[in-house]
This record gives structure tokens, C-alpha cells and sequence, in this order.
């Protein structure tokens, strides 16, 4: 009895080729039987590394081709790759493939998409059996309570997607997440397996998908120095990276939210956690960007959903520019009109741009207030609008701003976090450098990396006056 395994990519030709004739002699040979693995070609060096490792074999190449016992246990005896089982096929049972290039070459993208196909099957069962689990820390602040049912609604992560919410504060704040629970319990929302709250940081972030920094700097009577709360945001996020890189998922999403340090959180956790996914970690700009189509939607008297594209670059929570260059109207009262979907650019229907900036700016100081904060109502719905699309996509055609680790796009420095204009599809986004910048906005650009080099320079001086990171403490 014969059992041979088949491993290969899934656009692999010649796995396609060994797997064909593997077919042919399982049907014709009663004591031949066949197992295949098939692997995703972004995945396949990993794992052909990792067998060739365990089995302590030499080969390069997909596929490979081992033979086990029946039972399949214990150490397979290898035959190498696709020429290795034609010679074989042909000493032991007279049988070779006369497969042509082009039948190969049709089956390996066939493989391919089947096996994508099957890997998306795969997830959405694995979505049934796990929920999501998303983690938010600073849980007792008034922006997670009204994000908990925005979560729970299934209009976020899918009506078929259950998730755990877990809720990380203070010891102090215990009580306060007590009710939370209580509360989300006794909404009894379908897609809510759980929610549950933790005080003590080493539990933080296990098996987490989804993590929400809604931590900030509070500001009382007195001016604080910038370098103190830097410091003390610094400190935070460094406790954050580590547990993320020793708890979470390796896949998992990080959304720096709140209303201080946005950039400099994404930034601090990326350079804490080297092996977090820099492109898996974001600071929300949604809230800010809302907030200034609602302003000019009033002063054009249209409902605010009607504005699109409005840009918020550079420090999100510091020194940002809101670019009306872009924004286009629906919906306005005028002597042009069109389907529903008609809009038309800004510029044609208000003249004077730059009194709306001022406008706006006057409003981000008063919306900046304590009193704001406990309100909590637009931040939470940032936060759920982002992640809705991160995982199902962004409007097509739509701009949105999101703070990311810069590559030199629109000429902006590389390696900070700065917020631009991107688009959400396929579970990933894209910064939007096909987009046009007036040299006006280009200027503004080069003036706004000033404020996050400066504090990254600070950061990254305190990185050098802290000691390790030990027992859940942070040492200086």
C-alpha cells in the first residue's frame, strides 16, 4: 500500500502536472492512494522551509512529493519533486504524463483560483465558530460606550460575523466597565458572543484581531510640557507594542484613536513592535474629516452626507491642514441638478475657500474642548465607519484620510505618520498618489512634517533615557 502527499503552490505548473497523473494512478491502482496540500504561493516558502526543517530534507522547488504509511504517521520517505515521481511512476507502474505546457499552465491558474476560492469558504466558517475579538483600551472613556453597539449591530464586521468585545482599563475605572458589560449584556445583541472586562495589563490583546487605542493625555488646570506628555504617551504605547507582539494575532488590526497624539500612538507602536504589520496600524483622521463636511454642509444649508472628499493632512490631532480642493456637493439648491448621484466641485458652487478653513478651524478649537470629550458620539462613529472599511471597502471613487507610515508619497518625508488621502479595498488600503496637489497644498505638506518630525525626535531621545521593559512596568 501507497499513500503519496502532494505539496505544492497552487499556481505551480508542474504541481499540476504531478497531481494529474497522481489522480490517474490512484483511479487505475487500488493500492495507490493520494493526499494533497495545497498552498497559496505567498505562503508556500514559509511552509516548504518548515517541513524540509521538521523532516530534516533538502529541497527548493515546488512541489514536493513525499511517501508515508498508510495510516499517514511518522516520518514520510521523500521523493523529491515532480521529475523525481515521473521516474518514479515510470520504473514502478509504466506510466508517464504527456501533458503540454499550455494544458499545465491552464491548470496551475485553475488551482489557484479554486484554491482562493476555498481559502474564502475557510475564513467565513471560521468567522461562524470564532468571533472577532476586539479589544479597546482606555473602555471607560464616553467614545466605547457608544461604539460597543455600533460594533455589536453587524454593520461594522458583517451580519454573519459574531465578535467578543473585550474592555481594557484601570484598575480605577473597574467599576465603570462593570456597567458597560452589564449593559451590552442586556442589549442582547445577536453577533455579541461576549464582552468582558480586564484591569490587569499581562491579559491584554490575546488572540486579538482588532485593537482600539482610545488613550489620551488629559490636559487639567496646568500647561503641561510637551515633552512630559510625549514622554508619558511613549511610555503607554511602549507597554501596548510589546503585549501586541506577544498576545495578538500576527494578522492584527491597530486603530489609533482619541484627541491628543493620534500620529505619535500609530508611531510609537510601530517602532515598539517591529513585528506588527506597519500598514496594519492606522490613526483615525475620519473624525475630524466628518466633522468639516458637517460645518460646510450647514453653511450650504444640505444634508452632510452630500459632501465628499475633504482631505485632513498632517498631524491629526496637532497642526493639519483641511483641504477643500477635492470636495465635491450633492444634493445643493441650485439652478444645476442632476441624478442623485450628481455632484458638483466646491469650487463652482462657493467662492471663497479660505474663510471656510478659518470657519472650520475656530470650530476644531471649541469641538477640542473637555467638555466634547464626554460626549463621544462622532469619535465612536469614526472609529466604526473606518473599520466597516477597512474590511468591506470605502465608497469607490471616495477619498478618506487616514494617518500612515509615510514612503515618500506627495514628497512627505519617509517613516512618519502622516495623515493623506487613501482608499480601503480587498481588507487593505492604498494611498491615493494619483491624486493632484496644487503647489499651495504642496507647501503646506512640506510645512506640516515639521510638527511630527519634531515630536518623533522627541520620542525617540526618551526611548534612549528608558530602560527595558519588564514585568508589565515601564522603568526610566
Amino acid at each position: 500500500h501507497v499513500l503519496a502527499v502532494f505539496t505544492g503552490k497552487a499556481n505551480c505548473p508542474y504541481y499540476a502536472k504531478a497531481e494529474l497523473l497522481a489522480d490517474y494512478l490512484q483511479a487505475n491502482l487500488p493500492d495507490f492512494r493520494v493526499h494533497k496540500i495545497t498552498k497559496h504561493p505567498d505562503k508556500w516558502e514559509e511552509w516548504l522551509h518548515d517541513i524540509c526543517e521538521m523532516n530534516g530534507w533538502e529541497h527548493k522547488r515546488s512541489p514536493i512529493i513525499w511517501r508515508e504509511l498508510l495510516d499517514r504517521g511518522g516520518k514520510g520517505l521523500l521523493l523529491g519533486g515532480v521529475n523525481d515521481f515521473l521516474e518514479y511512476a515510470q520504473h514502478y507502474y509504466g506510466i508517464t504524463s504527456t501533458m503540454l505546457s499550455e494544458e499545465m499552465l491552464d491548470i496551475a491558474e485553475e488551482n489557484l483560483q479554486a484554491h482562493i476560492e476555498i481559502e474564502k469558504e475557510e475564513e467565513e466558517i471560521k468567522s461562524l465558530i470564532n468571533p472577532l475579538q476586539i479589544w479597546i483600551t482606555s473602555a471607560s472613556a464616553p467614545t466605547c460606550y457608544h461604539l460597543i453597539p455600533l460594533l455589536a449591530s453587524g454593520e461594522v464586521f458583517g451580519m454573519t460575523t459574531e465578535i467578543s468585545i473585550h474592555l481594557l482599563d484601570t484598575d480605577q475605572f473597574k467599576e465603570a466597565l462593570c456597567g458597560i458589560v452589564m449593559e451590552a449584556e442586556d442589549m442582547a445583541f445577536p453577533l455579541l458572543r461576549s464582552v468582558s472586562k480586564h484591569t490587569e495589563i499581562e491579559e491584554a490583546f490575546f488572540q486579538a484581531d482588532v485593537i482600539i487605542v482610545l488613550d489620551d493625555i488629559l490636559f487639567k488646570h496646568e500647561v503641561p510640557l510637551l515633552e512630559d506628555c510625549i514622554r508619558e504617551m511613549s511610555e503607554i504605547c511602549r507597554v501596548y507594542a510589546h503585549l501586541i507582539e506577544k498576545n495578538a494575532k500576527s494578522g492584527v488590526r491597530v486603530i489609533s484613536a482619541g484627541k491628543t497624539f493620534v500620529n505619535l500612538k500609530a508611531m510609537m507602536i510601530m517602532t515598539y513592535g517591529p513585528s506588527i504589520k506597519p500598514e496594519n496600524i492606522i490613526a483615525l483622521a475620519t473624525f475630524w474629516e466628518s466633522a468639516a463636511k458637517a460645518m460646510l454642509a450647514r453653511k450650504l444649508n444640505i444634508n452632510a452626507a452630500g459632501v465628499k472628499d475633504v482631505i485632513i493632512w498632517g498631524n491629526v490631532t496637532g497642526w493639519s491642514y483641511i483641504d477643500f480642493s477635492h470636495a465635491k456637493i450633492c444634493g445643493y439648491d441650485s439652478a444645476i441638478w442632476g441624478p442623485p448621484d450628481f455632484s458638483r466641485p466646491l469650487c463652482n458652487v462657493i467662492y471663497d475657500g479660505s474663510q471656510i478653513c478659518s470657519e472650520f478651524l475656530s470650530a476644531q478649537n471649541s469641538l477640542s474642548s473637555r467638555e466634547y470629550h464626554c460626549v463621544g458620539m462622532s469619535p465612536a462613529h469614526a472609529v466604526a465607519t473606518v473599520l466597516r472599511y477597512w474590511y468591506h471597502g470605502s465608497p469607490p471613487g471616495e477619498i478618506v484620510s487616514v494617518g500612515i507610515l509615510t514612503e515618500g508619497q506627495f514628497c512627505v518625508p519617509e517613516g512618519i505618520v502622516f495623515s493623506m488621502p487613501v482608499r480601503f479595498q480587498n481588507g487593505s488600503w492604498e494611498v491615493m498618489t494619483d491624486l493632484e496637489v496644487n503647489e499651495t497644498t504642496q507647501e503646506i505638506l512640506g510645512l506640516l512634517t515639521h510638527d511630527l518630525i519634531q515630536e518623533k525626535l522627541i520620542a525617540l531621545k526618551k526611548i534612549k533615557e528608558m530602560r527595558p521593559y519588564r514585568d508589565g512596568k515601564i522603568t526610566s
